[in-house]
Parts: structure tokens; C-alpha cells; sequence
């Protein structure tokens, strides 16, 4: 299982003043094509556009299994099963202050409906759902490392992609 601790070394560490438990998820289909979020954001991180894994914060009273399927049907309007925790990257955003504590799951898409975004998720990050095989993924990934929360990112989720690259091989 994956344990990776990362620093953010694109913007001055001044203070940390928050933690965010977050899950996020590799999800797969059966034709074999990875599922993600491109969002377009213009605001402290710049004006860009990225790609990152679906997901977000866990609420309270919700086991991080529960939190997973619900945030991968708001954003992708996705069913899914869970395969495996391909586990935890603990990352930091210093320009909003923030460690994150990323639980990463590999999961497989049964079927997909109506996406239920959050109001800033559509009108802010105006999130889109990606089709990608798994080396337009990388692909994407290594495109978004021009911007520096690009490359955040990307050292976030490249070795997790990796990692489900190899499980779905190996089985």
C-alpha cells in the first residue's frame, strides 16, 4: 500500500493551520478507460486548467468508504465498487495553509447518471468529467505540470496512477 508524505515546494511555507481528511479514486471500467475531474480554475493558484482524481472532503460521521461512492457520484455521477485502498498521500498547500490527507481507493465504475456538483464545483471550477486511457492520463498529467499547482498535483497522483496501473495488470 502506498504511504508517500510530499512537501509543497511552489509556494512559501508560512503557517499550516488546518488538516482536511479528503478520498479520492482511481476509478476504472470495464472497456479499461480511467475516469477523472478537469477543473478550470482562475484564482489564488492561477489561471488554469487541470486535471486531478474525483473526490473530496469526508464529513462527519462518514467512514471513508461512504464518503468515496458518495463524492464519485457527485462529480462523475458514477455507481461504484470499491477494489482496493491504494493508500494515503499526505500533502501540503501551504499557499491556503492546508495539509491534506489524501486516501486514495481503486474503484470500478458499474454505471453512470446524473452528476450532483456542489455550486462552486460548477461554477467556479467548472468540473468536466475525462475518459482517458491510462497514457492519455499520464499524458494529461505531465501537461499540467507548466503551473505550479499543476505539478502539485502531478506528484500527488502520478505515482497513485502508477500504482493502479500495475494492480489492474497484475490481476
Amino acid at each position: 500500500m502506498l504511504n508517500l508524505e510530499l512537501e509543497d515546494r511552489e509556494w512559501e511555507l508560512n503557517y499550516i493551520d488546518h488538516d482536511r481528511e479528503i478520498v479520492r479514486a482511481i476509478v476504472v471500467d470495464n472497456a479499461g478507460y480511467f475516469y477523472f475531474v478537469r477543473a478550470t480554475r482562475d484564482d489564488d493558484f492561477g489561471n488554469i486548467t487541470i486535471i486531478e482524481t474525483s473526490g473530496g472532503g469526508v464529513e462527519p460521521n462518514e467512514n471513508l468508504e461512504q464518503a468515496i461512492k458518495r463524492e464519485l457520484k457527485e462529480e462523475l455521477g458514477a455507481e461504484v465498487e470499491i477494489l482496493c485502498k491504494i493508500g494515503v498521500v499526505s500533502d501540503y498547500y501551504n499557499l491556503i495553509h492546508r495539509h491534506n490527507i489524501n486516501n486514495y481507493f481503486l474503484c470500478k465504475a458499474i454505471s453512470f447518471g446524473e452528476r450532483h456538483l456542489m455550486e462552486d464545483e460548477q461554477n467556479e471550477f467548472h468540473l468536466t468529467t475525462l475518459r482517458l486511457t491510462p497514457q492519455e492520463a499520464l499524458d494529461e498529467y505531465k501537461r499540467c505540470c507548466e503551473s505550479p499547482l499543476g505539478r502539485l498535483l502531478a506528484n500527488r497522483e502520478l505515482p497513485v496512477l502508477m500504482l493502479a496501473i500495475e494492480i489492474l495488470c497484475s490481476s
